[in-house]
């Protein structure tokens, strides 16, 4: 007989249910008489679950509809870095990236930009622009520009994963991120991207320098629009 009491039971079976990807956001999952039946507890320890659920926030319950799981809400410190895929996988969504443009352009095209990363003007910079997501929902829309002085070379496959894990790869150490956050009202084009309606994004400007060959360097500088209503972030631990 598990010690583990029987309502954490319930819990932690459809909590797997979310982190598996067997509910997804906006799935319905059983009622209380079918977990019944499906564990043999009493309807009143059904109950107790499905509240701790709520608190919790893996589920919403809508009178005379059911419960539904909710979206993950994504809360990030400032205090210390950690990539998106390691911001997923801490709420047990699955990570993934999707590159959408890429191109080379000049610094005289971005001239805050260059200058931001201490490059003159006719230094090429690799500009392209990501979707990020979590269990293949759109999370992040993401534009970079990482200078050819730091990284002349990109494999532009790797822009399909964790651009974190590929600069890990590559040996370098991330040693430094000035950031700025703002909320702003997203384009006509973020909207379809992130399948938003007109609500506010939540925008990170990241310039981010790192150690390579035991020499600190501006790498490059990311803009990155959240969706407002699943990411948060906090300024304390």
């Amino acid at each position: 007989m598990s010690k583990v009491p029987k309502y954490i039971q319930v819990e932690n079976f459809i909590i797997d249910e979310i982190k598996q990807g067997n509910l997804k956001v906006g799935d319905k999952i059983e009622t209380e008489d079918q977990l019944v039946d499906r564990f043999g507890f009493s309807k009143m320890t059904i109950n107790k679950a499905l509240s701790k659920l709520v608190d919790k926030k893996y589920i919403t319950r809508v009178s005379g509809k059911g419960s539904f799981v909710e979206p993950r809400h994504i809360t990030k410190s400032l205090k210390e870095f950690t990539s998106f895929s390691d911001d997923m996988k801490s709420i047990g969504l699955t990570p993934g990236s999707k590159l959408l443009s890429y191109r080379l352009i000049h610094g005289n095209e971005v001239p805050e930009i260059a200058e931001k990363l201490g490059l003159p003007p006719d230094t090429f910079l690799h500009y392209f622009i990501r979707l990020r997501t979590g269990n293949k929902k759109p999370i992040a829309i993401s534009y970079n520009y990482i200078s050819t002085k730091v990284l002349s070379a990109l494999n532009i496959e790797a822009l399909d994963h964790s651009l974190y894990d590929y600069l890990t790869s590559l040996d370098f150490k991330i040693i430094g991120s000035d950031l700025e956050m703002e909320a702003v009202l997203p384009t006509a084009e973020q909207q379809e991207i992130l399948e938003i309606d007109l609500g506010a994004l939540l925008k990170s400007k990241v310039l981010t320098t790192v150690a390579i060959d035991q020499q600190e360097k501006k790498l490059g500088y990311f803009e990155t629009f959240y969706n407002g209503e699943l990411y948060t972030y906090r300024f304390g631990r």
